[in-house]
């Protein structure tokens, strides 16, 4: 599984396509973004991620995301 740290440059996918965006912080326990809860963990964290073209923030888990 992939680490990532905050200020990492970092792309996913969306039902728009491929969004890019940075790592804001690493979630580790129940957080809230974007409409969504996540429920992660010290065994899989997962990480908030701000969207670069609108701002947004979502929160994804590692798998998700790819360095760029």
């Amino acid at each position: 599984m992939s680490e990532f740290k905050k200020g990492d440059e970092v792309e996913w996918n969306t039902s728009q396509g491929t969004t890019r965006g940075t790592v804001t912080r690493k979630v580790t326990g129940e957080a809230h973004a974007g409409g969504h809860t996540a429920k992660a963990s010290k065994d899989e964290p997962q990480y908030e991620v701000q969207s670069a073209k609108t701002g947004h923030k979502a929160i994804h888990k590692a798998d998700a995301l790819k360095k760029v």
